[in-house]
């Protein structure tokens, strides 16, 4: 193996980087390569790869970069000469410590343009919640119509606010975040809650706001796992925290984390949709279900 400068390590595809690790590409669209984040868990692609520009973007975290910030990602660190050690290490190569100045890596493209949130009125976005169980007086009480720019082309989604000030963004063809990201918290009006019920994404929260399950108490939704240190600055004077999260493997991973940190105090509910992989699911069943009995009452 032969000693590398900083140039060499910048060179590296971040597509051969990917793939080092593991990671394949699910679709390619002209110059862009969209992956299913490699970091952490998601269905939908939303781990986009410029090819000609060598750079990447989450827009599911609302961040992006280089192939130096994105082994950050990876090494879970912002030191440079540790995110230079683990692409080296990935690409079986050495590295020299005296190779490499200060360095500043590359700021990640701009994603989106002129974005607007304006009152959620019935439309296809809403048509396309119904189809996941949520009627319009919900979506309506909590979300919005975002419009909003990528590249000189006009798109439309819902939005969920967090408490930052990004959004999370949904439509049917795209799930993503408008940066920054953060969780969300909803809390009752006029009264101080003891209980908080936390949900991993906002369409479970959704979900269990049209169940009727929420009403006692507050709600906060993760928006990613990766976000639940976040959380804990608006969970820690909660006497209850009511779990919601995904049957999978980084919700067990989250209810594990919040458990250490609360003991008793925190509560799995997932029970409720035992059998399903979220509260969503759960609901669309259940909607499902109730169709299908009142057309048989209507048959009678």
């Amino acid at each position: 193996m032969e000693h590398t400068d900083i140039d060499m390590i910048r060179r590296i595809p971040l597509a051969d980087f990917l793939a080092r690790l593991g990671h394949e590409p699910v679709r390619r669209s002209g110059n862009e390569l969209w992956y299913r984040a490699p970091y952490r868990n998601e269905r939908t692609p939303s781990f986009r790869v410029n090819v000609a520009k060598q750079l990447w973007y989450d827009f599911g975290l609302g961040k992006g970069g280089d192939i130096f910030t994105l082994a950050g990602e990876f090494a879970q660190s912002v030191d440079f000469m540790e995110q230079a050690r683990f692409i080296a290490k990935a690409a079986n190569m050495v590295v020299d410590r005296s190779a490499f100045p200060t360095y500043q890596p590359k700021p990640a493209e701009p994603a989106f343009e002129g974005v607007e949130a304006v009152p959620l009125l019935r439309s296809p976005l809403t048509d396309y919640l119904a189809e996941r169980g949520i009627p319009y007086a919900v979506a309506f009480h909590h979300c919005f119509r975002l419009n909003y720019g990528v590249r000189g082309k006009r798109y439309f989604a819902i939005g969920f606010p967090n408490m930052a000030g990004g959004y999370e963004v949904r439509s049917r063809h795209f799930k993503g975040c408008i940066p920054p990201k953060d969780v969300s918290l909803v809390k009752l009006e006029n009264t101080a809650a003891d209980v908080c019920s936390v949900f991993e994404g906002f369409m479970d929260f959704l979900s269990a706001a049209t169940l009727g399950i929420v009403g006692n108490g507050d709600s906060l939704v993760l928006n990613s796992v990766s976000n639940v240190e976040k959380a804990m600055k608006h969970l820690d004077a909660y006497g209850r925290i009511n779990c919601f999260l995904d049957r999978d493997e980084a919700g067990r991973r989250t209810l594990d984390v919040l458990g250490k940190r609360y003991g008793r105090r925190a509560c799995d509910r997932s029970a409720l949709y035992d059998g399903c992989k979220d509260l969503n699911e759960y609901l669309q069943l259940t909607t499902k279900k109730e169709m299908n009995n009142n057309l048989k009452i209507k048959l009678k």
